[in-house]
């Protein structure tokens, strides 16, 4: 037990000398809290010292150029270390710092340390704040998409977007007949041309009704149509992505097509980066959550941290495991521009997540938390497909 904690202390110890070695090289550390109009500034030298606060200025790309080539004279062309939160304003001042010739850091403000007692909040505050626990190398910073992986997430989203709108529409239009004593049977297909030529022939006694039902099938139309408009853009898109031979490998898995492929790596990006599994299922909030003390373990339903949106797309993609490993047509077809790395791990992934589903199914375990435990085991052969292929794609781009 002693011999753990010193190991512990030796590690830390070691962190904090490599932290501050690697601080060692910055004139000043700035704290940013930005805001769509306004961004406020604290600026903490290195040392123990207390962070000063410099006021605020206009977020606006000429102002911040300006501010930044006083900022820089004042400490005579040394390089500073900037941060802010991720948030709604993007990575534009991001790239404008960098382009400046600093460093920046856009943290998670979820992992920002907080203490219990504090009950203001205030925007010189958070940048006294945020400048003080930069300098002490405390702070969580996010990976920051290139601009390609960023026009390529927001094309994702904006489908996933109008994807909730038709979901919502075709409630509407459900709540809407079910009121009025109209359903479509439960064993039949909905929203084909038959369905909506069943939707289009219900009659209705007063007039304005039948405006109604119009005005929700148009709604449905509409939506959909938008959702098909932008899965079109987005295969036509993915030839031209720098992570197009990455999405062909990873069709190979079962239960993830080109488009859920796409999805994964636009929120993820170059998945490698994550040095073991462990770590990418934890980005994704798939591990258990803990609270443990003393001889007692305890643990509970996956933590959600992390990114959502491929979250959600990984249980959709474990769905297709409760069926028994095999080679269909259908596989073999959707894996054929993979390389044979990506099918091997696709068929290791296959017969250990088939049989992992039988299993917890077996044991009585609940149908949706089995399908949780395979999303995450999925996220291990997903992290082995791309550390294959990335080293293949980087010496491509090399010798081009």
């Amino acid at each position: 037990m002693k011999q753990d904690i010193a190991k512990e202390i030796s590690r830390q110890t070691a962190s904090a000398l490599d932290r501050a070695a690697g601080w060692s090289g910055y004139a000043a550390f700035v704290g940013l809290d930005v805001h769509k109009d306004m961004i406020a500034v604290a600026v903490a030298l290195p040392g123990r010292g207390t962070p000063e606060y410099r006021g605020e200025i206009v977020h606006e790309p000429k102002v911040v150029r300006k501010w930044l080539d006083q900022l820089s004279r004042e400490f005579d062309g040394v390089m500073l270390l900037f941060c802010y939160e991720a948030g709604p304003c993007g990575y534009g001042l991001y790239r404008q710092l960098l382009e400046a010739g600093h460093a920046c850091q856009v943290v998670a403000p979820s992992l920002i340390p907080k203490k219990p007692g504090e009950r203001i909040k205030t925007d010189r505050r958070d940048a006294l704040k945020l400048a003080r626990l930069l300098r002490a190398g405390d702070l969580t910073a996010v990976w920051v998409p290139d601009t390609e992986q960023e026009a390529m997430r927001d094309l994702t989203r904006a489908r996933d977007d109008m994807k909730s709108q038709e979901r919502k529409a075709r409630q509407q239009l459900n709540a809407f007949l079910l009121r009025r004593g109209h359903h479509w049977p439960s064993g039949k297909k909905r929203w084909t041309k038959i369905h909506f030529s069943w939707l289009e022939s219900i009659p209705f006694e007063q007039p304005w009704l039948q405006i109604v039902l119009q005005e929700y099938i148009g709604a449905v139309k509409a939506a959909t149509q938008r959702v098909d408009d932008l899965t079109d853009q987005l295969m036509q898109a993915l030839p031209g992505w720098s992570l197009a031979p990455v999405v062909d490998s990873l069709v190979a898995l079962r239960g993830i097509d080109k488009l859920a492929a796409t999805v994964l790596l636009a929120e993820l990006g170059d998945i490698s980066r994550f040095d073991s599994p462990k770590q990418l299922m934890a980005y994704l909030g798939l591990v258990p959550s803990e609270h443990s003390t003393g001889s007692r373990r305890r643990q509970g339903a996956i933590t959600l941290t992390g990114n959502g949106h491929a979250r959600r797309m990984l249980v959709e993609c474990a769905w297709s495991y409760r069926f028994p490993a095999r080679q269909t047509m259908h596989l073999k077809r959707k894996a054929e521009t993979a390389s044979p790395e990506a099918k091997a791990i696709a068929w290791r992934a296959q017969k250990r997540l088939c049989g992992r589903y039988r299993q917890l199914t077996q044991a009585g375990k609940n149908i949706k938390l089995v399908c949780v435990a395979i999303a995450r085991e999925l996220v291990g052969f997903l992290w082995d497909i791309v550390r294959h292929e990335m080293p293949n794609l980087q010496g491509q781009a090399t010798r081009v």
